[in-house]
């Protein structure tokens, strides 16, 4: 395993585990994040609290499937870290500072997987 992909694996088990948090806080205190007027995407926050728990879930098995060297999470990491790229854009509003430092670790996620040079078996 090379160290983009453990650094990869590292960084999904992170942002899986922040945003399980996230979305319990979503789900628990709807005063824990700024009340947005109307927009476009908009969705009950208990709505947005269900799909980060759900995605962050994912993205945590994931992180460990990575580290553990199965072959199926690199691709599943590139793709479920896209993911979680866009479900934070869409939560923007909510928690604009939170949502772009969980951006950046998705790109770093996609830039690291997509950069390995290992092999998937």
């Amino acid at each position: 395993m090379t160290g983009g992909v453990v650094f990869a694996g590292v960084l999904l088990l992170l942002n899986g585990a922040l945003a399980v948090l996230q979305g319990i806080a979503a789900i628990a205190e709807d005063d824990v994040y700024a009340r947005v007027g109307s927009y476009v995407y908009e969705l009950s926050l208990t709505g947005w609290g269900i799909i980060h728990v759900i995605l962050g879930a994912v993205v945590l098995v994931t992180g460990y499937g990575l580290l553990k060297g199965m072959a199926w999470a690199r691709f599943a990491g590139i793709f479920l870290a896209s993911l979680s790229l866009v479900a934070q854009f869409l939560f923007l509003p909510y928690a604009p500072v939170w949502a772009v430092i969980m951006m950046a670790i998705d790109v770093f996620v996609i830039w690291a997987l997509a950069s390995s040079q290992e092999q998937a078996a």
